[in-house]
């Protein structure tokens, strides 16, 4: 495979060795653990030129200390690799609260949020991070945004623009994370419906997984927003990629930060996670998407132009088993999509 273009930067998320894991499961992977899976990977010379972190122990603690923070530095940049998007831990089970909860409730989630600015802002300082945003999502259930759907979505965007002034003020952008299982965010339309009412365009905008969104268009958590057909033919590519390009549309004005990802088409419930998608390994047979093409739809306009919107873009593998992820051959085959995507639809 020849690589054609330079930017974006290739990234991994170190989450995976976190996510899905603890007592119930299997045992976390460790940070530097997943930072060496990272750094050996190599594809026709091209290796991953950063990562994106989760603030939350055993990784990353949200209340590290400037020591820490240097101890994190140091690693990556012993790596040769930099950071980019960080995840706030707004969970209730991570020190934060449901965004649309009580004031109690959403004075934690903007704690975190105010946390994980400072973080940036320190690893800015330390010279191993020049770009990226922090993660956000509501951190509540769709069965609790549901007993009042359009109350419960102004709290929300009331949270999230509290959340965007005090981001701004370091600096600092909020891409909310849409996802089905995340009350107020579990459609494409409801995503648009509230990041317009949030209004802080420049500041509080959209993180597209390509896993996560992909089910927009299936209509889970949300049928009235379905874009495919039920019982849909998975081998009439052509529907796919129209339905996915009409729900990238919608959100792609408000994307700040993307994540390359395969999905299955399935949905399961997992730790805190109502319904969540299931991340495919890159050549999983039962992947649903063409990776390539269907990135193209964050990665080009209406128009088929690049928008070069992007500094960076990351693998998001959440939830593969510990197997999966401590073979190198993992790593080096995400890689190598990487690479197909960027020399796609990327730049020198």
């Amino acid at each position: 495979m020849s690589t054609l273009n330079k930017y974006p930067a290739l990234h991994n998320a170190m989450w995976p060795g976190l996510v899905g894991k603890g007592p119930d499961s299997e045992p976390p992977i460790e940070l530097d653990t997943m930072l060496d899976l990272t750094v050996a990977a190599e594809v026709d010379g091209v290796k991953f030129e950063g990562v994106d972190l989760f603030l939350s122990l055993p990784h990353t603690d949200i209340d590290s200390s400037d020591d820490d923070l240097k101890v994190l530095a140091d690693k990556l940049s012993s790596r040769n690799l930099v950071a980019g998007s960080l995840v706030a831990p707004v969970w209730g089970g991570t020190g934060g609260g449901s965004a649309m909860g009580d004031a109690d409730e959403v004075g934690k989630f903007l704690t975190q949020v105010r946390k994980s600015c400072e973080i940036a802002k320190k690893l800015k300082d330390l010279g191993v991070r020049k770009y990226g945003v922090i993660r956000i999502d509501s951190a509540t259930g769709v069965d609790a945004w549901a007993a009042d759907p359009a109350g419960n979505t102004k709290i929300i965007a009331d949270t999230f623009r509290e959340a965007g002034h005090i981001a701004a003020g370091y600096g600092e952008r909020l891409a909310a994370e849409g996802e089905i299982c995340w009350g107020g965010m579990q459609s494409w339309r409801r995503n648009v419906e509230l990041l317009e009412m949030v209004g802080l365009p420049k500041t509080v905008g959209f993180q597209a997984d390509m896993a996560h969104t992909m089910l927009f268009t299936m209509g889970f958590n949300c049928p009235e927003d379905r874009l495919l057909p039920d019982n849909f033919d998975w081998s009439d590519g052509e529907t796919l990629a129209a339905a996915y390009k009409k729900m990238a549309s919608a959100l792609r004005p408000w994307t700040f930060d993307f994540h390359v990802a395969q999905n299955d088409g399935t949905v399961k419930g997992q730790g805190s996670h109502d319904k969540t998608g299931r991340h495919c390994q890159v050549n999983d047979p039962n992947g649903r998407m063409d990776i390539v093409r269907d990135s193209g739809a964050w990665l080009r306009d209406e128009n088929g132009e690049k928008t070069r919107a992007f500094q960076h873009i990351c693998w998001d593998g959440c939830m593969f088993s510990n197997e999966v992820m401590l073979k190198q051959q993992t790593w080096n085959d995400i890689l190598g999509a990487m690479v197909a995507v960027r020399n796609a639809h990327g730049w020198e």
